[in-house]
């Protein structure tokens, strides 16, 4: 290896160590923290709050979109193994029942692709009604289709306060055309309709975006109405300085997200995979190192846009190495610049976490999308959790933290740091694009307030 790389052995617990010494010092206050709330975007569109102001909706038919795509057990295919998207329903569910509304539910689950299958991760939603019935402490009906005249009777013979449960949306291959068939009859079930799947929000489909043509009004639920405050507002009217951590291995996703962002941040920390990409266009050797090649220009630009902005865009100064792309792989940390042979970089470094630590502490609003290394192997992971661990001693002291996209979603919860962060996104595409600055067709759709 080159001269500057040096073992790891005890690298891990050092840094750690002292993100841990300074986390618990702050932790005494966490809880004064817990209920802060941010300065949110002006939000022009309906909510459900706004939609028992101006109906009464009492024996009214209310249609939720929400998403159901809960795991299954390997064991049987229908026993729930987590229902954190069952209960995170909840809230806009019980309040339309407690107006008196008749609450028609509404999602997809899995990708079936247009068949009618029975039982499994893309079958029948049959699995989810006992859990439902559990959590929302009503009776909660199913009927086996998502329109037609069986349905449209089902609908009709709800009097006040109930749940109806149609059928996967996917069975019906129009239903992520738009299409307008499918659509028209979703709308035939009810005047009003809420949507609360911001996982899907950035899809224009039947029941996300085209099913609005026929209500007479359209609003976000509590759980899509917090998700757009909290990222809409963290970019678009954050308490600054604000702090974006960005990471993950393709660059050709981050891109946008990052040129984006840098009309909006003061300070962007880059990890991942994809850093290598910005060093190729530094003209560093990468070894091993992923690599999208046709992105390495774009990298390049997007640098001197930081530059010309004043925007502190960070790459990392060192990295962790590998001889192999294992967890029993030969480590060493390197500078970025001294990478050669066969060497793969495959986490952030010690430099790097210092100087990660300094940033974030420095900002009051942080939002993090994307692991910083493959945390799901510990030799590196520590990048992720340290990261995870910054994000929670900022939530201590008061400044806003968002943490957005699958992989960092389940990198802080496998920190068990879920609680301690101010916001945790349900939604992947969603998140990025609404970050990027995107119209999400979801969003879009509903009515004005």
């Amino acid at each position: 290896p080159p001269t500057s790389v040096r073992p790891t052995t005890m690298f891990a617990s050092f840094i750690r160590k002292a993100i841990r010494s300074s986390t618990a010092a702050a932790s005494c206050n966490a809880q004064q923290f817990r209920s802060i709330s941010i300065t949110p975007a002006l939000l022009e569109k309906l909510n459900v709050q706004g939609l028992a102001d101006k109906v009464n909706l009492e024996g009214q038919n209310v249609l939720m979109r929400v998403d159901l795509n809960v795991p299954l057990s390997k064991d049987d295919d229908v026993t729930v193994t987590d229902d954190t998207r069952l209960q995170a329903i909840a809230p806009t569910a019980k309040f339309l029942l407690e107006k008196g509304a008749n609450v028609i539910l509404c999602s997809h689950f899995g990708r079936p692709k247009g068949e009618i299958i029975e039982t499994g991760k893309n079958g029948r939603l049959n699995p989810v009604v006992d859990p439902l019935k559990n959590i929302l402490g009503v009776d909660v009906k199913k009927v086996n289709d998502c329109m037609g005249e069986e349905v449209e009777a089902a609908a009709k013979s709800l009097t006040k306060g109930e749940v109806l449960l149609l059928e996967n949306t996917r069975f019906y291959k129009g239903e992520t055309k738009n299409d307008a068939t499918l659509a028209a009859g979703l709308g035939s079930l009810a005047d009003y309709f809420v949507m609360d799947a911001f996982g899907t929000a950035h899809r224009a489909h039947s029941s996300t975006a085209g099913v609005t043509d026929y209500m007479k009004l359209s609003a976000a639920g509590f759980l899509l109405d917090k998700e757009l405050k909290y990222l809409k507002g963290a970019v678009d009217k954050p308490n600054r300085p604000l702090c974006a951590i960005i990471g993950g291995a393709k660059v050709s996703t981050k891109l946008p997200v990052i040129e984006s962002l840098l009309e909006k941040c003061d300070t962007i920390l880059l990890g991942g995979g994809m850093i290598f990409t910005f060093y190729k266009a530094l003209g560093y050797d990468i070894g091993k190192s992923m690599l999208e090649e046709e992105y390495v220009e774009l990298a390049g630009k997007l640098m001197k846009m930081a530059e010309e902005k004043g925007v502190k865009l960070i790459l990392p100064p060192d990295v962790i190495l590998a001889d192999k792309f294992a967890e029993d792989a030969t480590t060493a940390i390197a500078k970025a610049s001294e990478i050669s042979g066969d060497w793969m970089g495959l986490d952030v470094g010690p430099e790097t976490l210092e100087i990660f630590k300094e940033e974030i502490g420095k900002s009051n609003t942080i939002v993090f999308n994307g692991p910083m290394g493959v945390f799901e192997m510990k030799p590196f992971a520590c990048g992720t959790i340290t990261v995870a661990e910054l994000m929670a001693e900022a939530t201590d002291r008061g400044a806003t933290t968002i943490v957005g996209g699958g992989d960092s979603v389940a990198a802080v919860n496998q920190a068990g740091l879920g609680d301690r962060v101010s916001h945790i996104s349900t939604g992947g595409g969603a998140s990025l694009e609404l970050l990027e600055g995107k119209e999400l067709p979801g969003v879009a759709a509903l009515s004005e307030a």
